[in-house]
């Protein structure tokens, strides 16, 4: 079973700078496309970023310019760094893999943001 373990989460304020870290088992990190989700009370799961395996990058429009998703094959993790932070940006941020030969999806347990004064 695939696992993603994911850290970096808290409470900073707004202005200010987290990074998520996510590590997956290197079979299915090898051959996925990982990316970052978040959801919001009363909201639904959105799409934060996305990179693939070759270092394609996806935003978000409200994250570009603020966010940046990066991985590092050699330690099967993928990262996102989060700079000037809004209280919008407050929510539940899940860590994502999608295999692109059959498109299944394993998620990690999540790990929340607060972005408050």
């Amino acid at each position: 079973q695939v696992q993603l373990v994911e850290s970096g989460g808290g409470l900073e304020q707004p202005g200010g700078s987290l990074r998520l870290s996510c590590a997956a088992s290197g079979s299915i990190f090898r051959v996925s496309t990982m990316g970052w989700y978040r959801q919001a009370p009363g909201k639904q799961r959105e799409l934060v970023a996305t990179i693939t395996t070759i270092g394609v990058r996806n935003y978000a429009q409200s994250v570009k310019g603020r966010f940046t998703i990066s991985r590092d094959n050699s330690l099967n993790t993928v990262y996102l760094q989060m700079n000037s932070l809004k209280p919008e940006d407050t929510a539940l941020y899940y860590c994502n893999a999608k295999r692109p030969y059959d498109q299944r999806e394993y998620w990690g347990q999540g790990t929340q943001v607060t972005v408050s004064s």
